[in-house]
């Protein structure tokens, strides 16, 4: 079996093939030589390149890595080629068989214009599409839309006529780079809405099932971050419904394989279709969970020509949530590096294999799904989702405040990720509550994403310092001979220590003194220092004792879920940097210029200049004043490193 992806979803689908006996292969581009998917797989072909268009959109590389390395089939997981008709029938003619629907039926639901019309003579309530030409003010908002691929690429709310042509350009641009189609649609725009979707699966008999509903509604760039099964509070004649217009949807195209069918749900309680993802999802583990099933291997089963029978019954709740690598306060910036340490819950760590692990005590599973391991490196090439962190239990609020206990928990190293902001959302009053939709970050970004408390920052800070002073205690250090003259900062007299956090970049100095009369921190009069060592520091606050776990990483400090970077005592002169200089976020490809930017232009603050791709998303760099460019040094199709200089704005009055 070849896998014709990478990173958790190969990862997940090779557990099964071992499980099952089967033997597997791996394709990776040059940036994942080492990967996770890689080291798991029995045998991996190299794609020359790093680039998805040279590498995983390669359907004839693949289709010959498949025949060079003896595989006999194909799973294409989810993203890249999975919905490509044209690569499933290129698997097909090599005579290998291909795990996923028949090309006719990916090609039915390929282009989301072609889609609706299909579930329109079906019978399918869907949203009536917009002639883009004829979009006007009373129209607003509207969502332009890559009619291929998903994941939330190629995709634009327009509230503001004069933005219209604009995402129009951006959202095609977007969607060829990742699809390799720039087709786009316009339809209405429904704000508040619930995201609810139904997994189906169907086999070559005509059996189709349809297993539940899930509910994807918190969502950021319309790509989904927390997702449960079932989804909540829906009246059952809707629920009934929904899983009726999917299994219609299905059965119009004469679907084989496991599918999903979306809707969008208004707050009048109308349902209306989106699109079908004619492939595994990723949030596919809530409603393995729900029904205690192996979607791979009954994928696997169907491909076999297996009949499928009756469906099994759905038990309990399942919640799951996306730890990507990215800043959410920071306009949801990917991020990269090297992910010194991942783990989740009791015994798990980033080599979790997706098994579930039974909490006899609490009666509960909890998954980790992850494509990276401890020091695997974080480019900026993909998709930045680092793991899929699955709790299941007999009833939603179990379920929902047994994954907030596990990711608050969890020591993620090395990057800034989103790790705070799931554990602010499942504890939300209004997720707690059910209530949420897909304005839900819109809404309360900052609030989920303002610097925790101020106190337990420094206290951590204070830990840090201890931790160090004691690894320097226990360090090997020669001694100094004694005609050496120059100054000493012994540990009686009083300590400093300077952090800055991450993310944030709040600068914190910590001032202490270690005497015969134990620790004397400035600010903290009421701690007593119980016991410290390089990796654990035990302190009592007020009266409550606490246990810190300290983890170094060069200059980078972990602090159970604060992370800070030691600064040197006496900081060097800083390197400056022109006022209204637009420096590269992130590392990328710049992409395009805004039309006609040329040095001498005059802007406007907030006016996109130049728009960089990294982790398969489309990134923004914007004026910061009104101005006129002074230096142009972006330039389409250029490789940059985050901080590289693009250009520059002379900030001027504007009439």
């Amino acid at each position: 079996m070849l896998v014709a992806n990478r990173g958790e979803i190969a990862c997940r689908i090779f557990r099964t093939c071992r499980e099952l006996g089967i033997a597997t292969v791996a394709v990776h581009a040059d940036a994942d030589a080492s990967a996770r998917h890689v080291r798991e797989a029995e045998s991996s072909v190299r794609l020359p390149g790093s680039a998805a268009s040279d590498t995983y959109l390669r359907g004839d590389l693949v289709v010959k890595a498949a025949l060079a390395a003896g595989a006999d089939a194909v799973h294409p997981g989810y993203g890249f080629l999975s919905e490509s008709a044209e690569f499933a029938r290129a698997v097909a003619g090599a005579g290998l068989v291909w795990i996923g629907p028949p090309p006719s039926a990916i090609e039915a639901m390929a282009s989301k214009t072609r889609a609706k019309k299909l579930m329109a003579a079906a019978g399918v309530p869907l949203l009536a599409a917009l002639d883009p030409a004829e979009v006007f003010g009373a129209d607003l908002p509207v969502l332009v839309k890559a009619a291929a691929g998903g994941g939330g690429r190629g995709m634009r709310v327009v509230r503001q006529l004069a933005e219209f042509e604009g995402a129009l350009a951006s959202a095609r641009t977007e969607a060829l780079s990742a699809f390799g189609d720039g087709e786009v649609f316009v339809e209405p725009y429904v704000e508040d809405g619930r995201h609810v979707e139904v997994q189906i699966l169907a086999d070559g008999h005509g059996t189709v099932w349809a297993l539940g509903t899930r509910d994807c509604s918190l969502q950021r760039r319309h790509q989904k971050v927390i997702e449960e099964a079932p989804a909540p509070f829906l009246p059952e004649e809707l629920r009934s419904a929904l899983s009726a217009a999917a299994v219609d949807a299905a059965r119009a195209i004469g679907y084989v394989g496991a599918g999903t069918v979306e809707f969008l749900v208004g707050r009048d309680g109308r349902p209306y279709f989106l699109e079908m993802n004619t492939r595994l999802q990723v949030e596919h583990p809530v409603t393995e969970c729900v029904y205690g099933v192996d979607l791979v291997a009954l994928q696997f089963r169907v491909a076999e020509g297996i009949a499928l029978g009756e469906p099994p019954v759905a038990s309990g709740h399942a919640v799951s949530a996306r730890l990507y690598a990215e800043d959410p306060a920071n306009g949801w910036l990917p991020q990269t590096g090297v992910m010194r340490r991942l783990s989740v819950g009791t015994g798990a760590s980033s080599t979790a294999d997706g098994i579930l692990r039974v909490d006899s005590t609490a009666g509960g599973i909890l998954r980790v799904d992850s494509g990276v391991e401890d020091g695997d490196p974080v480019g900026a090439h993909y998709d930045p989702l680092l793991a899929k962190v699955i709790a299941w239990a007999p009833t939603r609020g179990e379920a929902v405040r047994r994954l907030a206990h596990e990711l608050e928990r969890a020591q993620v190293h090395g990057l800034v990720t989103n790790q705070e902001l799931l554990v602010r959302s499942l504890r939300h009053p209004e997720f707690v509550a059910g209530q949420m939709d897909t304005g839900f970050f819109d809404r309360y970004l900052p609030e989920l994403t303002e610097p925790g408390d101020g106190r337990s920052v420094r206290i951590a800070a204070l830990v840090a310092a201890l931790a160090d002073a004691a690894a320097r205690r226990t360090a090997e250090i020669p001694p100094v001979p004694r005609h050496v003259g120059g100054w000493r900062n012994l540990p009686s007299r009083t300590q400093v220590k300077r952090y800055r956090t991450e993310p944030g970049g709040e600068e914190i100095e910590v001032r202490y003194r270690l005497g015969r009369d134990g620790l004397t921190a400035e600010e903290f009069p009421h701690v007593r220092l119980l016991s410290s060592r390089p990796t654990e520091v035990v302190l009592e606050t007020d009266g409550i004792r606490r246990t810190y776990e300290v983890a170094v990483y060069g200059d980078r400090v972990h602090v159970g879920p604060h992370a800070f970077v030691a600064l040197p005592r006496f900081p060097e002169p800083r390197t400056h940097v022109a006022p209204g200089s637009l420096l590269a976020p992130m590392p990328g490809v710049v992409v395009r210029l805004a039309e006609g930017l040329a040095v001498g232009e005059v802007v406007r603050t907030g006016q996109p200049l130049v728009w960089i791709e990294a982790m398969k998303m489309e990134h923004r760099v914007v004026s910061p004043a009104d101005g006129t460019l002074t230096a142009l040094h972006a330039v389409p199709g250029r490789q940059v490193e985050v901080g590289a200089l693009l250009a520059v704005v002379t900030e001027e009055p504007m009439p």
